[in-house]
């Protein structure tokens, strides 16, 4: 399993909107071969801010199987609209006998 911790920066005066446009993208991230879980945290210090957790069965079921596919292209039009600045996004695996 593989864990994508993305930082989403919302433009200001529209994190309703954004809920709402993810809540329409997560149909077309769950459609996605390797998908498992979708999970998003608010910032509390930042309401700004956003962590967006996907897990993945691979790495490559993210970095290729959606993010080269049309289903990435319509998952961004959902929500990039709402970025201020381009996500920061990195993969994590678990570490065993920890997790």
């Amino acid at each position: 399993m593989i864990l994508e911790h993305a930082v989403i920066t919302v433009r200001p005066d529209r994190h309703q909107e954004f809920e709402v446009a993810l809540g329409r993208a997560r149909e077309v991230i769950a459609s996605s071969p390797g998908f498992l879980s979708l999970r998003l945290h608010r910032g509390v210090e930042s309401p700004d801010h956003y962590l967006l957790l996907v897990e993945w069965e691979t790495l490559e079921d993210h970095t290729i199987g959606f993010r080269e596919s049309d289903r990435f292209t319509e998952w961004r039009s959902h929500i990039g609209p709402f970025f201020e600045v381009p996500p920061q996004v990195d993969h994590y695996a678990p570490v065993h006998g920890l997790a």
